[in-house]
């Protein structure tokens, strides 16, 4: 029987939700950052009218796609390349930059994709101590060493929900050394884009990358578009290992549409974080450590990892699902995804019922 490569025996799998639901319970799921609403309604009439064309390959040049972004935040159209989601060009960030003998660098409770990324490619995966679930810029730079050729941040965070500002980022671009390649994952970007601390135009140093995706304010989990704001001699690069098919017909149809409709994508952005707001002030009222999240989620941390599993417990067993954090190393945290208004109240109380219990 043949063998995987060693270093990729030795790997754990990407820990996928489960969505299994307690029998006869409604299935609620806070778990995968999805939009509490679909997306645009004129994201559903582009698809029925491209919808007689699957027997064609889609544009693999996602031409109309990347002229409308860079249209939309003023950006050059040759440096966006387009991904089957986000994850998709972090991949090839990694197949294209990082081998053995390599590393690459995170705050400590990075995306756990920044890890499988770079482990796939036999590189080392190091990262550096965060302060109050925050990255670090000073401890990332401290973290640095002579083998470390990508430097990996998501900002706002994922799990955390947390963000560096600009000024922060530029930072910490300055005091990186020059082969050093810093990746600015900005797949929640749209909801901190009302603090107007725009970075795109770090690109244009030629070391730096900035990811964002559609999956998230735009409604469009589903349809796996993704897309990056990209050096031009990076992104040249980065096309030798990317599927030159890599973004279906629909998604890329899906994608423009959305992209049309910024005032619904702004009001998803506004209601999210209404409701996220109501959501947390229950949760601190109730004794919860939640951090400021500039995300459509917040981080729930309890006093261990025990009573996150208690609690992980007590709502999978009415039909809730949040979404544990031992991957990230932060066994004792649940995250919540913001939901209707319905589903978040159903959350809350089964929350502060289970605190009471656990205090009486």
């Amino acid at each position: 029987m043949i063998t995987p490569l060693p270093h990729l025996a030795s790997m754990a799998p990407y820990a996928l939700a489960d969505l299994a639901a307690a029998e006869g319970k409604r299935l609620v799921s806070l778990s995968q950052n999805e939009s509490f609403r679909p997306p645009s309604p004129m994201v559903a009439q582009a698809m029925r009218d491209a919808s007689e064309a699957p027997h064609l390959y889609p544009d693999p040049d996602w031409s109309d796609l990347r002229h409308a972004l860079a249209d939309l935040h003023g950006l050059n159209a040759g440096q966006i390349l387009c991904g089957n989601g986000s994850l998709d060009l972090i991949g090839c960030l990694a197949r294209t930059y990082l081998s053995a003998g390599g590393a690459a660098l995170a705050p400590e409770h990075a995306y756990p994709f920044f890890r499988i990324a770079t482990e796939t490619t036999g590189a080392r995966f190091d990262t550096a101590e965060e302060t109050d679930l925050c990255a670090d810029i000073d401890a990332l730079l401290a973290a640095v060493k002579s083998d470390t050729k990508i430097v990996f941040i998501a900002n706002p965070g994922n799990p955390t929900g947390t963000r560096r500002s600009g000024a922060d980022l530029r930072r910490l671009r300055e005091a990186l050394p020059a082969t050093v390649l810093l990746v600015i994952d900005e797949a929640y970007g749209e909801f901190a884009d009302h603090l107007h601390q725009p970075l795109f135009d770090m690109v244009n140093r030629g070391d730096t990358l900035v990811l964002r995706t559609f999956s998230k304010a735009y409604g469009l989990a589903g349809m796996r578009v993704g897309w990056g704001y990209v050096p031009g001699p990076v992104a040249a690069e980065m096309r030798k290992v990317m599927n030159p098919n890599n973004v279906a017909l629909l998604g890329q149809v899906a994608a423009l549409a959305a992209l049309k409709d910024q005032d619904y994508m702004g009001a998803t952005c506004q209601e999210t974080a209404a409701l996220r707001s109501r959501f947390v002030t229950r949760m601190r009222t109730a004794g919860i450590d939640v951090p400021e999240s500039h995300t459509n989620f917040a981080l729930l941390r309890f006093a261990s990892a025990e009573a996150a599993q208690r609690m992980d417990h007590a709502l999978r067993s009415e039909g809730v699902l949040l979404r544990g954090q031992g991957g990230a190393g932060l066994p004792e945290c649940l995250r919540a995804t913001v939901g209707v208004a319905d589903d978040m109240d159903l959350a809350a109380e089964l929350i502060e019922t289970q605190v009471l219990e656990e205090m009486s």
